[in-house]
């Protein structure tokens, strides 16, 4: 099988829309997160630790010289990034965590033995045959 034909086989299914729907609700959530972590969670905790803004921290290995920007890292905005990762696991631990839940309980739910099928029109009318021959 060619690549290309593969390739269109892969894009064209389902799943790939679905994780592509996925995808951009994904990225729409992580702008949420890190506005929530930024303009929510930060003030506060910069605010109880002196008046500190988090995405100010950085520790300047050469200031900056004339039109040229000084080099520093940049750990408050470390910092926020990490507080970002761990808000999106937490809600994506959680969903897996339910919807595997919800698995579960499917399984082990009892199923109902299926019924019987209905015979068919011959096989009632060979059991009626077989039932009149017995009785002779």
């Amino acid at each position: 099988m060619s690549f290309i034909k593969e390739f269109k086989e892969f894009a064209v299914k389902g799943n790939v829309m679905d994780m592509a729907v996925g995808i951009i609700i994904g990225a729409a959530f992580g702008k949420i997160v890190s506005s929530f972590v930024g303009d929510i969670v930060m003030p506060p905790i910069g605010m109880l630790m002196g008046g500190v803004d988090f995405s100010d921290l950085a520790y300047i290995l050469k200031p900056a010289e004339g039109e040229v920007a000084a080099v520093s890292i940049n750990y408050g905005k470390f910092i926020q990034t990490v507080l970002d990762f761990l808000i999106v696991a937490m809600a994506v631990f959680m969903a897996i965590k339910s919807i595997n839940s919800m698995k579960r309980k499917e399984e082990e739910a009892p199923q109902e033995p299926e019924a019987a099928p209905e015979p068919t029109k011959e096989e009632v009318l060979l059991s009626e045959i077989r039932d009149i021959l017995r009785t002779k």
